[in-house]
């Protein structure tokens, strides 16, 4: 009995020094902790493009917004017109990239305003945001669901936002909507030869314009334009054909018009993968455990039973293989429950509460309010971190 006692014990003692070892390294005192702009939010699942995350509360995405559409003016200047600023110290307060808005404190203070408990309170922000995310039904809890269609509102304004923004620049004659003269592909679109994998996968060409253009008069409107943009988030069957079509392109690797199982088993057979297990994060090993599965997708798709997939073949799977903004909504809101979930055996034994105490998969206001930083993903350390904005190719 003694034995089985101690061995008890032991086992108690392993567990809690994993816990803590596993703990947050930030402090549990919301006092140390600081709102930046940008999240340090990464999705768990690596196999997919980077993606980031969308800021929980409004008032955060504006205040983003704002410093992204500064950097991205300043950027449209200094490449789109380098006369102006010709003989002007970029850095310099008078150079016109940096006139071509109200700084608003250089939005540097915008931080400080986050962090200001007077001017933004954290946990009344969530008091206020609570009943227009508890919509479905507005039960006193939120779900996944609905954690998953408020992250996805904020998505789309984001997105909309920027390709507003896009329409602008390319809208040369302002009439509100980008012909295809007007919209022009980026330099290393034109300068490539036939053969180059940009140039072949056509994301540039004609029919990915013309696929957009749903309505068929030649232009792209606000909703077209996005699309264009953004043809993983369409639900123009057009445009999924031609996404289809750039699929078979880039994965057709002997150049045949169609996929064969080698060129399905290696990537397309672990993105459909990645997508289906949300959060599993793929090793791109494949083995013999994986090709049963893959064979049986494989003839599943294969309708004709040919042996190979058309573009035609790849439709049902397109979704899988481009996600949507739906998805990676989901993705975040699955992350923080599951975050709050995960965390709830460290926080009893750090004496601290964290959201979902009950561990019932849903949030009540109380559970939110009790550790509000769980949903204000833009969580940063105290070391300065700046922006790396790259040469955006499209300012010409």
């Amino acid at each position: 009995m003694g034995k089985v006692s101690i061995f008890i014990y032991i086992t108690i003692a392993v567990l809690l020094l994993f816990l803590i070892s596993h703990s947050p390294t930030k402090p549990s005192n919301n006092r140390h902790r600081r709102l930046k702009l940008r999240s340090n939010f990464t999705f768990p699942n690596h196999a997919r493009p980077h993606h980031e995350p969308v800021p929980f509360d409004p008032i955060v995405a504006d205040l983003e917004l704002r410093h992204e559409d500064r950097q991205w003016e300043k950027q449209y200047i200094e490449h789109a017109h380098p006369e102006l600023i010709q003989g002007s110290d970029s850095d310099s307060d008078s150079a016109p990239g940096h006139e071509s808005q109200p700084d608003w404190d250089d939005l540097a203070d915008a931080e400080d305003y986050l962090n200001d408990e007077e001017r933004f309170n954290v946990t009344n922000r969530l008091v206020v945001l609570f009943p227009r995310i508890d919509v479905q039904p507005a039960d006193g809890f939120v779900t996944e669901h609905e954690l998953t269609e408020w992250n996805l509102q904020q998505a789309v304004r984001e997105v909309m936002h920027r390709t507003q923004r896009e329409l602008d620049v390319h809208d040369k004659n302002k009439d509100g909507f980008v012909s295809f003269a007007e919209y022009e592909p980026p330099s290393w679109a034109q300068n490539a030869d036939n053969n180059s994998f940009g140039y072949d996968m056509g994301w540039w060409k004609e029919e990915h314009f013309n696929a957009s253009d749903a309505d068929g008069d030649g232009l792209l409107n606000i909703t077209e334009f996005n699309d264009f943009l953004h043809p993983a988030d369409t639900k123009n069957p057009k445009l999924l054909q031609w996404l289809s079509k750039e699929e078979l392109r880039e994965r057709d690797t002997d150049r045949d018009g169609k996929i064969n199982f080698k060129e399905f088993f290696h990537g397309l057979f672990d993105m459909v993968r990645n997508y289906d297990e949300e959060g599993h994060n793929s090793s791109h090993q494949f083995d013999d455990s994986m090709e049963s599965p893959a064979r049986t997708l494989f003839a599943q798709l294969d309708k004709d039973g040919d042996g190979y997939l058309s573009d035609v073949e790849l439709l049902p799977v397109i979704g899988k293989l481009h996600p949507s903004e739906r998805y990676y909504a989901k993705q975040q809101s699955d992350y923080i429950i599951s975050q709050c979930i995960g965390n709830l055996l460290i926080s009893c034994a750090l004496g601290d509460k964290l959201a979902d105490g009950d561990k019932d998969g849903r949030l009540s206001l109380t559970e939110m309010i009790d550790n509000p930083y769980v949903f204000y993903s833009a969580i940063f350390n105290d070391d300065d971190e700046e922006d790396d904005y790259e040469y955006h190719d499209e300012f010409r």
